[in-house]
């Protein structure tokens, strides 16, 4: 059995877990709610290119960082893994997890799918969980209700979509955000070590993936 968060499998490391999902699943509410139930959980901060929104602050919720800065981590090394999202560039510092994980500090990555298959070639035994929305009429419904995007970014974000949900099978764990505090507690569980019922392998889960993409 995994052990419990803030309870490392050795004596010194940490555990990663990497949390993906499309674009309007609740992926964010989701992992802002389960670091405030697990508070030895800590997350890693993301380097990235896009602009900073009014409500955030650099440094704890992104680095934020120029193209050109940014391009020249990845001529480094310095990346874990980074992707190209919407036009934007994304990257988790290779430096600052491994500091984390080597003084015993479990951490959580919420990243995208192309994001997730770089850490699970750099480190292996990262566990890694895939959000699902209930339908893809909810998960439209969800981006519509943003009241953020315009049509066109809508409608690439929805295409694209299609695209990420097709790499569920990728995950070790599966989760259903129709029901939010039922989607906390099986993510709260897969922390703890007893998310058996959350395996990617569940039928149940493997029917809902696939009518998401019929």
């Amino acid at each position: 059995m995994t052990p419990p968060a803030g309870q490392s499998g050795s004596a010194s490391r940490g555990r990663l877990f990497v949390i993906a999902a499309p674009s309007g699943t609740g992926k964010t509410s989701l992992v802002k709610a389960l670091m405030a139930a697990i508070p030895t959980l800590a997350v890693s901060t993301s380097f990235t290119t896009r602009s900073r929104r009014p409500t955030e602050h650099d440094g704890r919720d992104y680095h934020f960082v120029s193209r050109e800065a940014f391009e020249q981590m990845v001529r480094r090394g310095a990346f874990l893994e980074h992707a190209t999202v919407f036009d934007n560039r994304y990257g988790t510092g290779r430096e600052q997890v491994e500091a984390a994980l080597g003084r015993g500090q479990d951490l959580l990555l919420e990243i995208d799918w192309q994001g997730a298959a770089q850490i699970r070639k750099a480190l292996p035994e990262a566990i890694t969980t895939f959000i699902l929305p209930p339908s893809r009429s909810a998960l439209e419904q969800r981006l519509r209700a943003r009241g953020t995007d315009t049509e066109e970014v809508i409608a690439r974000r929805l295409k694209d979509s299609v695209t990420e949900l097709s790499h569920w099978q990728d995950f070790e764990y599966l989760v259903v955000n129709d029901d939010f505090e039922r989607a906390l507690g099986d993510l709260k569980s897969i922390v703890e070590g007893r998310g058996a019922g959350s395996k990617s392998g569940q039928p149940a889960l493997i029917r809902h993936a696939r009518k998401l993409l019929d």
